[in-house]
Parts: C-alpha cells; structure tokens; sequence
C-alpha cells in the first residue's frame, strides 16, 4: 500500500514542475490516492480458497470467493489457504516390527483445510505437524505387528493412521481424508529369504500337482485296463454260451467237430507255409493217424449234415 502512496505523491510532485499540469497537481494526487485505495481495497478470491483478513493485528474475518471489499490500512491479507484436497508424500522411514526387524515404509495422506482460522492460527505449520504425526502414528501401528501381518494388514494400518491424524487435525483446522502406503520395504537379507520361501512354495505346488496327476494318470489307466477286461470276459462269456447254445441245438455238435478238424488242418497248413521249423510229436507216424483222424471227423461230420438235409 505504502508503495502505490508514494507514486501518487510522486507523480502530483512531477505534474506541479510541468507548466501545463502545474494546477492539476492536487486533482492529480487526488486521482492517485483514489485508484491507490481502490487496488488495495478490492480483492477477488478464486474459487475454492479463503483468505484470512486482520485488522489491526488481529482476526476480522475470511474473504469468500468472489469480489471483497477490505479497508486499507486497516485490513491486510495475513494467510491464504486452498480448499482443495491436497496430496502430502510422507517420506520414507524406518519401522522396528513386534519380531524386531526394519522395515522401511513410507506413504501419502490426502487432506484438506475445513476452518481457515484454525488453520491460520491453530498451528505455525501444520502441514510439518500432520506428517511428523503420521510418521509418528505408523512407527506405532508398524511396531504393533510381526513382519509377515505387515505386508496383509495394510487397510487396517491405512485406517488407524486416518483416525489418529483427523483427530489433531480438528485442532488445526484440517480434515485428513485418507492415507495410504506406498512400500514396505524389508533389509535386503529378509528380502532373498522371501524369495527363496516363495521359490520352494511354488516348486512344491508344481510337484504336488505333478504326483497328483500321475496319481490320477495310473488310476484312469487301471479303470480302462478293468473296463477293457470286463468288456473281453464278457464277450468271452457270451461266445461261449452262444457255442454251449448251438452245440445243444439239433446238429450242433457235428458243426463243432467240423470246425475242431477245420481249424487243425488249416494250423498244420500254416506252420508249414510261414516258418522252416516243423514241432512234430515223438511218433511221427502219430501225424498221419491225427490227420485221419480229423478228415474222418470232417467225412462223418458232412454225412451227417447231407443226412439231415435228406
């Protein structure tokens, strides 16, 4: 204010040596007085701010958004605030967990100014006040809990530092709307020892899932092989009960000789035709009576089915 004074004075001072606005001086401080008081009176507050006027050193009031009119000299501007949620990084630190290992955990809280006077005056920096409480907070939650609940107990962390944080916020006029971390990082030796446990989890998973697949394997295959036996025995089962069928019907036990002498042929005839090897019984002269044998089975048998036909 002092400065915009001192340039009217100035420039009525410099009108009075200039002939032609020698008598306009006074019109001329008066002029700049005027818009001296108009600058420093009006003030447009941007949307979603307060700004703090005193008077005479002390609170008078908060200026909305919008046009406001304060009297200079009088009023000055002392604090202005955003009303906006406002992100704070919480640096990172370190944390002694219930089982006594570091941890180093560092994080963002959000929050935000709901009483311009006690933000003003209920704290000389109370954005150094919330982080060193929140820092302050974690360090207990954290020391609180083993490693391992640590890494599951996020929310519950995250929850208990927003309570602790809104309650001292009351006094200073802010509201912390949530916090949250970002890492939790253990000594570089925990680090290996995690990742070898996770190693051998999953190698051990893998094997379990391949001994039970080769369990599953192994039984589906005695299924089948006890599927396909049954499935043989009973068509064997039913062969031969077609045979003991047919053999008991009306000359059925000539066609059965038939077949034994037709088959004992046809084998003889074969070994001969595939191999050089010939088995024979001890009396050779025994494969010339069997031979007789099956071809007067095989004569009786077509007698017998040429009778029955006549």
């Amino acid at each position: 204010m002092l400065w915009k004074l001192a340039i009217a004075v100035a420039a009525a001072v410099v009108a009075s040596f200039v002939p032609v606005l020698a008598k306009y001086w006074f019109w001329i401080l008066l002029l700049g007085l005027v818009i001296a008081f108009v600058i420093e009176g009006v003030r447009i507050v941007p949307q979603q701010s307060a700004w703090v006027v005193e008077r005479l050193g002390r609170f008078h009031g908060t200026l909305e958004p919008g046009l406001n009119l304060i009297i200079p000299f009088l009023d000055r501007v002392a604090y202005v605030h955003s009303l906006k949620e406002v992100p704070l990084d919480v640096p990172e630190q370190v944390c002694i967990t219930k089982d006594n290992t570091q941890l180093g955990v560092d994080g963002i809280l959000y929050y935000q100014v709901t009483d311009p006077r006690l933000a003003s005056y209920g704290s000389s920096n109370y954005i150094a006040a919330i982080s060193q409480l929140a820092q302050t907070t974690l360090r207990s939650e954290i020391g609180k809990m083993e490693l391992d609940k640590t890494f599951e107990s996020r929310d519950e962390i995250n929850r208990q530092i927003v309570a602790s944080l809104d309650e001292a916020g009351r006094n200073w006029g802010i509201k912390v709307l949530r916090y949250e971390i970002k890492s939790l990082t253990p000594p570089e030796a925990i680090l290996r020892s995690m990742q070898q446990q996770i190693t051998a989890e999953r190698e051990k998973r893998a094997l379990i899932a391949k001994s039970e697949g080769e369990k599953q394997a192994a039984i589906n295959k005695a299924q089948g092989d006890a599927t396909a036996i049954r499935v043989i025995a009973e068509a064997n089962a039913a062969a031969v009960r077609a045979v003991a069928e047919a053999i008991g019907d009306k000359g059925g036990m000539d066609a059965a000789n038939l077949k034994v002498a037709q088959q004992y042929v046809e084998a003889f005839a074969h070994l001969a035709r595939t191999s050089n090897t010939l088995i024979l019984p001890a009396n050779a002269g025994d494969v010339a009576g069997m031979v007789a044998t099956a071809m007067t089975v095989l004569d009786k048998t077509r007698q017998g089915q040429a009778a029955a036909k006549a």
